[in-house]
């Protein structure tokens, strides 16, 4: 049950950090080869940085729960986060660890991903995200689940304690760079919402069922009989979702791409706003598919996130 009085729509769990993202001729030679790419932009950016960045801007009282380095970089990530109207209370700041730090190989049609952790790392949900401020909100959105093995190891707790104190939840694990998509099981019976894209949709499933899969109809079956509704992002096809009324499709927004980072990221924050505005299902599809579109119009994940009346506009 929803209590009127708390103060977050949304509190966000988990990664923070910049990118430094290339453009350009961006697929490595060795052998001391000097490349010249077309652009270098250092930006905001993590899975839970810009969910939370991205709900700020479609007008949702959001807090971030996430550890950068009392170093430059994370006092721009702090600030970031502030111009966008994002609670960082909980944002700690170690004085012995590093911002972490992505490196963006960055094409039109897709990118690859250097990551160094750094304070990432650093997140303990037991102590980090205490039951008063879960009592102060209405949904608590998790991701970077792979990165930070405090989610991997305690996240199935921290999912049941949000629901204990009144919340609902959802979950975008992003891509395990390890290859064990584990803590599912444990997981899944405490999350609303899975978020994946369709490569982590197949991932996950195999990983919970130890049976491969390129069937995402398939893969969404076995992973909603553990409870979650599922919202996948779908690349420039839009979306597909599975609730309880069965499969939804939602169409993208044709647009001029610039840079695809962070898109996934846009699409969660949007579909929450809806989700937590009421809106049914294939509404809140239809928007998180317009948002993620839109947010590839310009370079990184927050500068060309949706704004409330775009979405008005475009849904």
């Amino acid at each position: 049950m929803q209590n009127d009085a708390r103060d977050l729509d949304l509190l966000v769990v988990g990664d923070a950090n910049l990118d430094l993202i290339l453009r350009g001729d961006v697929i490595p030679r060795f052998g001391q080869a000097e490349q010249l790419v077309d652009g270098a932009d250092l930006v905001l950016a993590g899975s839970a940085g810009i969910v939370a960045a991205g709900a700020g801007r479609l007008g949702l009282r959001t807090a971030l729960v996430a550890h950068v380095g009392a170093d430059e970089f994370g006092a721009v990530v702090r600030a970031e986060l502030l111009a966008r109207g994002v609670d960082i209370g909980a944002v700690r700041r170690h004085p012995d660890a590093p911002t972490g730090l992505s490196v963006i190989l960055s094409r039109p049609d897709d990118r690859a991903v250097l990551t160094r952790l750094g304070a990432i790392e650093r997140l303990r949900p037991e102590q980090d995200v205490p039951d008063a401020l879960l009592a102060r909100a209405r949904h608590v959105h998790v991701a970077g689940w792979f990165l930070i093995p405090g989610l991997t190891a305690d996240g199935p707790k921290l999912l049941a304690r949000a629901r204990a104190a009144g919340c609902t939840t959802s979950l975008d694990t992003n891509w395990d760079p390890h290859l064990r998509w584990t803590g599912l099981p444990q997981a899944l019976p405490h999350v609303d919402v899975l978020l994946p894209n369709r490569t982590e949709l197949l991932a996950l499933a195999a990983g919970l069922t130890g049976e491969p899969t390129d069937d995402a109809e398939r893969a969404a079956g076995q992973l909603r009989r553990h409870g979650p509704v599922i919202a996948m992002k779908a690349s420039a096809e839009g979306a597909v979702g599975w609730d309880d009324d069965g499969r939804h499709a939602a169409p993208g927004l044709p647009v001029t791409v610039v840079d695809t980072t962070g898109a996934g990221d846009s699409f969660d924050a949007a579909f929450l706003a809806a989700r937590l505005a009421g809106r049914p299902f294939g509404e809140c599809l239809r928007r998180a598919a317009v948002a993620g579109s839109l947010s590839t119009r310009a370079v990184g994940g927050t500068a060309a996130q949706a704004t409330p009346a775009e979405l008005g506009e475009l849904v």
